[in-house]
């Protein structure tokens, strides 16, 4: 209990500049990108904020590797989604492929890339937050920098450390089952998500009751063992995200294809 909420599992320590940012500015970024892009669907503004994205990396402190193995569930979502779009989005402008019962026009491919960028956009700056910061840390910044409850802080930390315990559960139930003989075919896999389902209620109701009993619950001021702090460096990663996302959306409108989508 003690090893999960102290965080002593740190990510390797980076001298890139927005990855020592404070977790509370990266988590601004986040937050103020997503917005501009929820906001509108449109393939310029999805694709000006992407590319300003990518361009920041370099100060991110993650490898392409380190990258894509943090991002891969993103893709995961963006290409199935611009697929899907493409092929059965809703029809307009001028008709490039007609498989019969499908149909792909401008419009469709027009929609199709700006799902796929709008979906990598809004992840990219998630993964870079969840990539270079210490769960710890986060927990951190948004009980004192962020003035959450402490309660609600406490709860998502020791959620997030149970990932990798799942992740590790996983593994051993995958290699329990070939033992026995199950094999590794489709038909065994919805068994095998409802063994991990099991197993993660029973850890997450032993771990809320284990954090109860030693006072996590109560509602009373708590002191923090490390001091979160907010500088000017971390308010001028904040002011790039809030830029990043001017600059989308200034791009958007200048195109004339920005469009508010709850209109």
């Amino acid at each position: 209990m003690t090893l999960l909420l102290t965080g002593l599992d740190h990510r390797p320590a980076s001298h890139a500049a927005i990855a020592r940012a404070n977790p509370a500015a990266k988590l601004a970024v986040a937050a103020v990108i997503s917005i501009a892009l929820i906001l509108t669907v449109d393939p310029v503004t999805a694709g000006v904020a992407l590319a300003l994205e990518l361009a920041a990396l370099p100060w991110c402190g993650l490898s392409p590797r380190n990258l894509f193995r943090s991002s891969w569930i993103i893709l995961l979502g963006a290409v199935p989604a611009g697929l899907l779009t493409l092929l059965f989005g809703v029809d307009d402008g001028r008709t490039l492929l007609d498989l019969g019962p499908v149909t792909v026009t401008e419009g469709s491919l027009s929609s199709a890339v700006a799902i796929t960028l709008r979906i990598l956009a809004i992840g990219l700056p998630g993964v870079v937050l969840l990539a270079t910061t210490d769960p710890t840390d986060l927990a951190d910044a948004l009980a004192q920098n962020l003035r959450l409850s402490h309660r609600f802080v406490l709860s998502a930390l020791a959620a997030l450390r149970l990932v990798g315990l799942l992740t590790q559960e996983w593994q051993m139930l995958t290699m329990a089952r070939r033992a026995r003989g199950y094999g590794r075919g489709l038909r065994q896999f919805p068994g095998q998500v409802f063994a991990l389902l099991v197993i993660a209620i029973r850890r997450g109701t032993v771990l809320a009751t284990t954090m109860e009993a030693r006072g996590f619950g109560v509602d009373a001021p708590r002191t923090w063992a490390r001091v979160s702090h907010f500088g000017r460096g971390d308010l001028l990663v904040a002011l790039g995200g809030l830029g990043i996302a001017v600059l989308a959306t200034a791009a958007g409108l200048t195109a004339g294809t920005w469009n508010l989508v709850l209109s």
